[in-house]
């Protein structure tokens, strides 16, 4: 049996067999999200291959319950590819996610924003992506399933129910490019130029890996950025960590309410 197999098989001892509709990864801002969930709380140190997430900010369990009324699979922190330099760290707690029935993922992260209409404490919703890291979670794959088509990366149905959700709740939700940078500095203003140049809307240090490995296990996959400061150079406001999780909770109020009203509507 792999070890994906294994895991599966613990969690659903301890939380259950009925498959989660959807899988959250929470970025930061979001962990106590997971606290909302009714049901079972394991700490990634007990599931072998889980990444040993060391950013502070997030809260490394994952909780399998009901949230709104639908089962939910929410990873309380992600790992980063700056962190052990393997973009990837995530593909074991996919697998999983995947071998547990689970057809859906929404990501969510916290970026810097390129657009003055998308300041700090507004959100973006991914249409696209761009790999500006380098590097890719599929290298080393030994089978022909490596070459993952991305051209429809990020689900159409899932974006439209995430931005009628928005209108629901009165919250101007942007679409645009999110552009993978490796970290862990942020960029600098002439990275920040380019990645204009190249389409870009928003910068981050992470969510791409978990979108291409997503898409590799054939789940249905969409993500929302937290602005959490203008890109280095667009305006004159310091940025840092501290400035990130001290920011994040602005934006992540109102991610909080396109979340849950986005699942009560699976009901």
């Amino acid at each position: 049996m792999s070890k994906s197999a294994d895991l599966v098989s613990l969690i659903q001892a301890r939380a259950g067999d009925t498959p989660p509709r959807i899988g959250l990864v929470l970025g930061s801002g979001l962990g106590h999200l997971a606290e909302a969930v009714e049901g079972v709380s394991i700490d990634y140190s007990e599931l072998d291959g889980f990444p040993h997430a060391s950013v502070s900010g997030h809260n490394p369990k994952l909780v399998i319950g009901t949230l709104e009324g639908v089962r939910v699979a929410v990873f309380g922190g992600r790992a980063h590819y700056y962190e052990r330099g393997n973009p990837a760290e995530m593909r074991v707690p996919l697998e999983v996610l995947k071998g547990l029935g689970c057809e859906q993922l929404l990501l969510t992260n916290a970026a810097g924003s390129l657009r003055d209409d998308i300041p700090p404490g507004d959100l973006m919703l991914l249409n696209d992506h761009i790999n500006f890291s380098g590097s890719n979670p599929l290298i080393g794959e030994p089978t022909d399933a490596r070459f993952v088509p991305l051209s429809e990366a990020h689900d159409a149905g899932m974006r439209a129910e995430l931005a009628q959700a928005a209108r629901d709740e009165g919250i101007d939700l942007k679409e645009g490019v999110y552009c993978w940078f490796a970290g862990p500095c942020f960029e600098t203003p002439a990275e920040i130029r380019a990645a204009k140049i190249f389409g870009a809307d928003a910068v981050g240090m992470s969510t791409v890996p978990e979108v291409i490995l997503a898409r590799f296990f054939g789940l249905r996959v969409a993500a929302v950025s937290v602005m959490t400061n203008m890109g280095a150079g667009l305006s004159s406001e310091s940025i840092s960590h501290e400035h990130t999780k001290a920011m994040a909770p602005l934006g992540a109020a109102k991610l909080e309410r396109i979340l849950r009203r986005f699942l009560r509507a699976q009901g």
